[in-house]
């Protein structure tokens, strides 16, 4: 072919076509990320709206000790321990004069038994000497007790005291990460970077719906994302099983049908209250309760005892 007619064909030729770039989504803005956090948090109040503690507590004592008793281990395992823990010792008082071993093998179900009751045997103790026998609503003096830290003290101050608190445990971290509200993985940072979020209003009741939302829904290593109510609003959606059936099958507690964690829920919880412990973990609190009495038997008449040898006046006809 002449050299100007393959000049000539070449030149009629369309030019290459650029590849096309996906076009990359805006970084979202501080502003947009905290809209999206407030409508997070009120969609799940309308998904949970008895989102509550679940922890079986009837006074600041009970779900301090609950609270640190559920370390390592579910609530539910909790309990179903703290009934014959607190039949053996309600009060501060009680339990710091308890005998270890017999504590250890009451709070034996919970793991860490022996860790554990050096802990509540401590602030037992704390709280006689300190407190006057009352717990503390402030979470300055609660953070001084053995084996209290700040998450444990929020749960105390935000559900016995009604004090505003942000409990960031680890289902609450990994939510809010998910969520990229945060980066942090430091508890007292996410705890900071939340607290400017929310009003102060939102915090405890922001604490229940995330961690149930966690245990739920959005576990760890399985989240079912294609049962997520919230999912249009979650940057990680696709991290989990997306298929709503599939999904639905991961769903834990009222929101797969199954009891919960508590004997003895609130009255609007609409699942099936927590079993207690039963055969041979049963037999065994009962016998850990019945040597824990008798010690304590033993202690308080050896008490009487001796204040009645020591009494002024005493013996004197």
């Amino acid at each position: 072919m002449p050299k100007s007619a393959a000049s000539k064909s070449a030149a009629s030729k369309p030019p290459a076509s650029k590849p096309v770039r996906a076009k990359q989504a805006k970084p979202e803005s501080h502003l947009a990320m905290v809209r999206r956090a407030r409508r997070i948090n009120r969609e799940l109040a309308e998904v949970y709206p008895y989102a509550h503690p679940e922890l079986d507590f009837r006074n600041p004592f009970e779900l301090l000790v609950a609270t640190v008793l559920s370390a390592q281990t579910t609530d539910l395992r909790v309990n179903q321990t703290t009934p014959a823990l607190f039949a053996a010792y309600p009060t501060p008082e009680d339990m710091a004069a308890a005998v270890p071993e017999d504590m250890e093998e009451l709070i034996r179900p919970t793991g860490f038994f022996r860790a554990k009751t050096r802990s509540l045997l401590g602030l037992s103790a704390a709280i006689r000497d300190n407190f006057g026998g009352e717990v503390p609503g402030r979470l300055d003096d609660l953070v001084t007790l053995p084996g209290v830290g700040r998450k444990t003290a929020n749960v105390v101050l935000g559900n016995a005291f009604g004090v505003p608190g942000i409990t960031v445990d680890t289902h609450f971290g990994r939510l809010v990460r998910r969520w990229k509200w945060t980066d942090e993985e430091d508890p007292v940072k996410v705890e900071a970077v939340v607290a400017e979020i929310f009003p102060k209003s939102e915090w405890t009741m922001l604490s229940h719906r995330v961690v149930f939302h966690g245990r739920r829904i959005c576990h760890s290593r399985k989240p079912a994302c294609g049962a997520c109510p919230i999912a249009p609003l979650c940057p990680s959606y696709g991290e989990g099983e997306t298929d709503p059936a599939r999904a639905g099958k991961l769903l834990k507690y009222e929101k797969g049908g199954y009891p919960g964690q508590r004997l003895s829920p609130p009255a609007d919880y609409p699942g099936e209250p927590a079993p207690g412990l039963g055969g041979r973990e049963a037999a065994a609190q009962e016998a850990a309760l019945a040597s824990a009495r008798e010690d304590a038997g033993g202690d308080a008449a050896g008490r009487a005892a001796r204040g009645s040898k020591t009494a002024p006046g005493a013996g004197a006809e």
